[in-house]
Parts: structure tokens; C-alpha cells; sequence
């Protein structure tokens, strides 16, 4: 099937015609021929690359209960996605080819988004031993991202070791920067005025910003690459922006939640804003949003973290860390930086689906909209907006930090290889099982 999007404004730019055919961008130009092609009124729209997430948590396998890889998906490609990062802390963990693998044709069965897995960087996500990095980057889903994300590779020469590992792989070890001895598993709120009023466990901001540093010498030692995962303090940008200007291999990502809410938020004790890292004050997200908007943070990644229920209703303090992601990224980051002037759309292309691909080595996507690239696209109705209704997420859980907040923007039609799989901004063949 061809799709021929009229007056559509790539990047935010000067509309055109681009006609979608045998899964590439064929064509673009004015009063481009229709042919046999179905015809999308695509005025006012913009058109920009499909997104690309670096962490996303599909909980399959193992807790199923939370979300699938399907529903994961749907909520991924309803949210302008066409890949996503499946972290590898499921149950079992995804520290070995098989696991991976699993992943990766569950993905491929849902086929609403690519599902690149995402290894654990240590067996059982334990600290101890290297997973077997090797055999996952080796096998049929070709991992190229490893992560312990939900615990920190703590351990300075297990973390060299993995550097060295991963790169003739030309892979990267994603960090979840939390040095246990400074902020424990019970650590659940930002260390300062706020977790001393609520009598809650302080993380202090030293805790990331300490093994972030660590970190960014052993990528110097080592030559490899590293990634920073959820950066949420002023001072681990100040951190990635003078490794950068060393010429150390580090990129980073932010995510939606900590551009928009603040700690300020926990006075209520409401276990939906819960999330690890901790919700920062405003001087951090001020950090963190100039941070992206000059490229020191390159890229958007949700953190999606879908919970059951069970596992999120309880006193704050017992809860569990995490919020949905996906189905409202673009809007966040509409409000923060597009609506604030810090970003255009060009600069929304870049830092959510042309860098993270890049970072990901996603094969694909986070393409230029240029004649014979790979149709994953997505448009987006920039003047729209969306009341954020949790009943009427596609995830299985309903654990949104967003819900009752309008957002700007709207996401109205994504493709996947020049396949639609979100048309008029609903799931083409419904919402999976």
C-alpha cells in the first residue's frame, strides 16, 4: 500500500507532498501524483522521523501481569515510536542469547515497533560477574546496549571490564548511576528540605553525580563508550559536559519526567511519583533542560516502567519506583522545551529519534527525511493537545505521574517501514491482547 501525506511539514518546515512506497519515502515535492496511492490530508501537521527510545520496560518476561512486549508496543507506536530499547531486567533476567532473543521475536510478532533488547551487563543484574555479553551481542538479536538498569554496576573494575568487553562490539554500557553506599535501595526521595519535612530516605544528588564521574574516566581509560541513563542533577551535567569536552565517548539521556516535575510534588505522598532516580528541585530541571537543549544530554528516553496495582498502591515509602512513559513523552517534551523556545522540531527530531538510533545503532530509523530513506515516520499535530486519561492508556498498568494534565500536541499517524500502524492517532488494528 502507498500513502501519499499532502502539505505535510517535515521537520516543522515549508510543507509538501511525500509519497510513502514499498516501505521508503519515495518521493517529496509539491503537487506530487496521487496514482494508486491512499491520499492523508497531512495540513498542519508535522512530519518527523520515527522516535527512538533507549529505555523502555516491557516487563515480559516474567511480569506479564504489568505489561507485555505487545502492549508495550502498541503504547510505544501510539506515543510516534518505531523502535524501543527492551531493558533487561525482566524475570528471567536478559543476561544470556536465549532471553534476548525472546525478546526480540516477541517484538517482531507484535510488529507495531522495534524491539532491540537490551542485555544485562552482570548475571542476574547481581554486580558479581559479567552476563554473557558476547554471546548476546553475537546472536540473532545482535544486542549493541547493556544495561544493569534498576541497579548501578557499582563495582569499579567490573565496570571497566565490561567497557572493555563491549567494545569490539562496538556496543555501550548504559549506567545506572546510584552508588549504593550513598543512596540504599530504601533511598526514595531527593536528599534536602523535602525528604527531611516527609521524614522520607534521602538520595542525595552526590550518589549519581560520583559514579558518573568514576565512570566517565574509565570510558577515557578503556576508549568505549558509555551512556548515562535518567540524568536528573545539575552537577552530573556539569559532569558530562567537561567529559565531552575532554573528547571521552559519553552521551546521555534525560527523561520527560524529570524535565517537567519537581520533589515538590512528594509533599502529597502520592507513590505515583515515585521514581528512581528521584524527582529533583526546579534548579535541576532548569540544569537538565538547557543540558538538552545545547546537546550536553543527548537524547529522550521515557524510563517507561509500567507497575501493577499491587506493586504501586502502598505507603511511598513501599511502593515501587517508576512511571509509564511512553503514550505522553512527546507532549512533555513539547511543553519543556518546544513550547519554551529551547527546542524546535528539528531539534525534537534530533534528540528523540536521530541521536538515540545513533547511540542504539538502530539500523533504520532516526533517518534524514530524504527521498529513498526507510519510512518510520511519524506526524504530529503541533496546535492539538491531550488530556491525559490513565483508563485511556494502552498499558497494562495505569501508573501515570500525568494524569489530568493536558499536554500540547499530538501524535496522528506513525509508520513503521512505510506500514501505518497509528493512523488518526488510533492503534490500525486495534489494541493487542
Amino acid at each position: 500500500m502507498s500513502y501519499l501525506l499532502k502539505n505535510v511539514a517535515p521537520l516543522g518546515g515549508a510543507p509538501t507532498d511525500v509519497l510513502i512506497d514499498n516501505g521508503v519515502l519515495a518521493e517529496l515535492g509539491t503537487d506530487l501524483a496521487r496514482g494508486a496511492a491512499e491520499v492523508l490530508d497531512a495540513d498542519g501537521l508535522v512530519l518527523l522521523p520515527g522516535l527512538v527510545d533507549l529505555h523502555t520496560h516491557l516487563r515480559e518476561p516474567g511480569r506479564e501481569d504489568a505489561e507485555t512486549i505487545a502492549s508495550g508496543s502498541a503504547a510505544a507506536a501510539l506515543g510516534g515510536f518505531t523502535a524501543v530499547h527492551a531493558m533487561a531486567n525482566t524475570n528471567p533476567v536478559a543476561d544470556r542469547a536465549e532471553i534476548v532473543e525472546q525478546v526480540a521475536r516477541l517484538g517482531e510478532y507484535a510488529g507495531l515497533v522495534e524491539v532491540r533488547p537490551v542485555g544485562a551487563v552482570s548475571a542476574g543484574l547481581r554486580g558479581e560477574t559479567l552476563a554473557e555479553i558476547a554471546t548476546m551481542a553475537r546472536s540473532a538479536a545482535a544486542v549493541r546496549v547493556f544495561s544493569d538498569d534498576g541497579a548501578c554496576v557499582h563495582d569499579a573494575r567490573l565496570m571497566r571490564r565490561a567497557l572493555e568487553y563491549v567494545k569490539p562490539f562496538d556496543a555501550v554500557i548504559a549506567q545506572h548511576a546510584q552508588d549504593p553506599r550513598l543512596a540504599d535501595a530504601a533511598a526514595c526521595c531527593h536528599e534536602g528540605e523535602v525528604s527531611g519535612r516527609l521524614g522520607l530516605p534521602g538520595w542525595p544528588a552526590v550518589a549519581e553525580e560520583s559514579i558518573v564521574a568514576r565512570d566517565v574516566m574509565l570510558a577515557e581509560h578503556t576508549g568505549s563508550r558509555l551512556h548515562v541513563c535518567h540524568v536528573s542533577t545539575a552537577g552530573t551535567v556539569e559532569v558530562i559536559r567537561w567529559a565531552k569536552a575532554r573528547g571521552i565517548e559519553v552521551t546521555a539521556e534525560v527523561t520527560p519526567h524529570h524535565l517537567l516535575l519537581t520533589c515538590d510534588l512528594l509533599a502529597g505522598y502520592d507513590p505515583l511519583y515515585k521514581v528512581n532516580p528521584p524527582l529533583r528541585p526546579a534548579d535541576d530541571v532548569a540544569a537538565l533542560r538547557a543540558g538538552l537543549a545545547d546537546g550536553t544530554i543527548d537524547a529522550v528516553a521515557t524510563d517507561h516502567a509500567p507497575h501493577a496495582a499491587h506493586d504501586k498502591d502502598h505507603a511511598f515509602a513501599d511502593a515501587a519506583f517508576g512511571m509509564l512513559g511512553l503514550q505522553t513523552a512527546l507532549g512533555v517534551v513539547a511543553e519543556t522545551m518546544v513550547a519554551t523556545g529551547l527546542l524546535d522540531w528539528a531539534g525534537v527530531a534530533d534528540r528523540m529519534s536521530l541521536r538515540p538510533a545513533r547511540i542504539g545503532r538502530v539500523a533504520g530509523h532516526g533517518r534524514p527525511l530524504q527521498r529513498g530513506e526507510p519510512a518510520n515516520v511519524t506526524l504530529v499535530d503541533p496546535a492539538a493537545s491531550q488530556l491525559v486519561d490513565p483508563d485511556a492508556l494502552v498499558s497494562r498498568s495505569r501508573n501515570t505521574p500525568f494524569a489530568g494534565r493536558t499536554l500540547p500536541a499530538a501524535v496522528r499517524a506513525t509508520f513503521l517501514r512505510g506500514r501505518p500502524t497509528v493512523l488518526d492517532g488510533k492503534l490500525v488494528n486495534g489494541i493487542p491482547a
